[in-house]
């Protein structure tokens, strides 16, 4: 069913790196320690990679930090690559996200040795990140404190630890961090850049009430509202259940000859079609693009989605189709769109395998969305065409990949391979689901 084009379609130089590691890695065996200390060494590789490869190669590891850190090792000693501060961010970035914190800061050590790799904004911000993500919301801020030592405390990462605050639900401790302690209290002159974030802060967690109560505040102390803070106050209200009070404040915005951008528009879209239906969508597309505000890949998107939910299928794959010919080249969200409301396994599996060879590379959610489906079905074949679609295209499965491929196999009686992935991403530091059919059950 799926194309054996895509093998060629898709980072044929970082496929060729994971053959030659692989092979190197089965040569040599298991290295003992992650940093320069592996088994013998094979003669060194001669390969001409940059770093967008590495990095590419690096998130085909994205699920298993072990294999990216011997990875990345590897290229260094045995293929004499020099890591930039883009490749050792990637790294960190992966071992953020399995709570390495340790070895992280281990690597940004690593990086203040060379001046082409030393730490930058964007590796704290990953660190601010992850650590808050992690729930270790006072490790984050006391990384913000130590940033004097890199001459990096400064607005720019102040900003970016509020972000990853309010990006990851802890909007309470981002507003004592910013207000609490009056630290920045001028906010170096940009108030409303701060006040958009703590905005979105409180949007992120769904507190309705405190979002009206901060959007009125940000008056009250003479905070000035961009176009940001309405657009991020229109998306508030129409995911709070009231998108013609976006639509009111679209006209507010006009009204004020606030000329909109993209991302205004994209809100006042979805706003109106949620309230008022796709064709009046449809007009404001059409309104914005004689105005000279070009859509994006993601005013597309909404276009789609709407069309796709009220059975409008024959419109929505005009406008893909129409995507080809503008510019706007489909992303995978673009294609999440169709998967959710196609019925039919097999018109998925050909606009998954037309995705492919258009150049659109599936995320994990794509994956997981799709074995979930079929499996909801009782479609067994399509399941494992995913899967192994997934393998071939060098991506390394996620613990949801892995729980909805054994929930799949478990509900066709297959237990025998539903223990051997169990057991498999117990290998992998993932965590399986407890399961009673696979003796896993939850202890009371």
């Amino acid at each position: 069913m799926l194309s054996s084009i895509c093998r060629r379609r898709f980072n044929p130089i970082p496929i060729r790196i994971l053959f030659s590691f692989s092979f190197s890695t089965q040569s040599v065996g298991k290295p003992t320690s992650y940093f320069h200390q592996s088994s013998p060494k094979v003669q060194p590789i001669s390969h001409n990679f940059d770093q967008n490869t590495i990095c590419e190669t690096l998130s085909c590891y994205g699920s298993d930090w072990k294999k990216a850190l011997d990875f990345f090792n590897w290229v260094e000693t045995d293929c004499n690559f020099a890591h930039t501060t883009d490749t050792y961010n990637r790294m960190i970035d992966i071992l953020g996200k399995f709570f390495e914190f340790d070895l992280s800061w281990d690597l940004i050590r690593r990086m203040r040795e060379n001046p082409f790799s030393v730490p930058n904004h964007a590796t704290f911000r990953i660190m601010f990140k992850r650590y808050v993500s992690a729930q270790s919301v006072q490790e984050a801020i006391d990384t913000y404190d130590k940033l004097e030592e890199f001459n990096l405390k400064d607005y720019t990462s102040y900003c970016y630890l509020v972000d990853a605050l309010c990006e990851y639900k802890h909007v309470i401790e981002a507003y004592e961090f910013c207000f609490g302690r009056n630290q920045y209290a001028d906010f170096n002159g940009n108030a409303t850049k701060i006040f958009n974030m703590i905005l979105r802060g409180w949007f992120k967690i769904g507190w309705w009430g405190k979002c009206r109560e901060f959007w009125e505040e940000m008056d009250k102390k003479g905070v000035v509202k961009d176009l940001h803070s309405y657009s991020i106050y229109m998306d508030i209200v129409c995911k709070g259940g009231k998108p013609w009070k976006a639509v009111k404040l679209y006209k507010e915005l006009k009204s004020k000859g606030i000329k909109l951008d993209v991302v205004a528009y994209n809100t006042v879209i979805r706003a109106i079609g949620l309230s008022e239906g796709v064709d009046f969508s449809l007009r404001v597309y059409h309104e914005m693009k004689e105005l000279g505000c070009e859509p994006n890949v993601v005013t597309c998107n909404i276009i789609i989605k709407l069309l796709c939910e009220n059975g409008r299928m024959k419109e929505a794959y005009k406008m893909l189709y129409k995507m080809h010919k503008t510019g706007s080249e489909p992303d995978v969200i673009t294609y999440h769109c169709f998967f959710r409301c196609l019925e039919d396994p097999k018109m998925i599996l050909r606009l998954f395998d037309r995705m492919i060879e258009n150049g659109v590379r599936p995320k994990m959610d794509t994956y997981v969305m799709l074995i979930t489906k079929f499996g909801r079905w009782g479609f067994l074949r399509p399941v494992f065409i995913v899967w192994e679609k997934m393998k071939e295209l060098g991506c390394s499965p996620d613990e949801f990949a892995y729980n909805a491929f054994i929930d799949v196999l478990i509900q066709k009686d297959m237990i025998g391979e539903a223990r051997k992935y169990d057991e498999e991403m117990l290998a992998k530091g993932l965590s399986p689901k407890p399961r009673k059919e696979l003796g896993t059950k939850l202890e009371l």
